[in-house]
């Protein structure tokens, strides 16, 4: 297998969250991870610190606003 998609130590494209949804006010975002772009374009790699219990990750290109 290639390394083309290998992911250099440097800032992620984007960061992984769980949102729950509570009634009546905004979701709950926590943090739960990261990922970054592969070189071409086609893909990325994830790396997970945990796993929500509804097993519903929301991916978002990074910024300091939600950090």
């Amino acid at each position: 297998m290639s390394d083309t998609n290998a992911t250099p130590n440097k800032t992620p494209s984007h960061i992984a969250y769980q949102v729950r949804d509570r009634e009546g006010k905004k979701g709950f975002w926590t943090r739960i991870g990261s990922a970054w772009a592969h070189a071409d374009g086609q893909g990325f790699n994830i790396q997970l610190e945990c796993l929500p219990l509804d097993g519903r990750i929301t991916l978002r290109v990074a910024s300091e606003k939600m950090e």
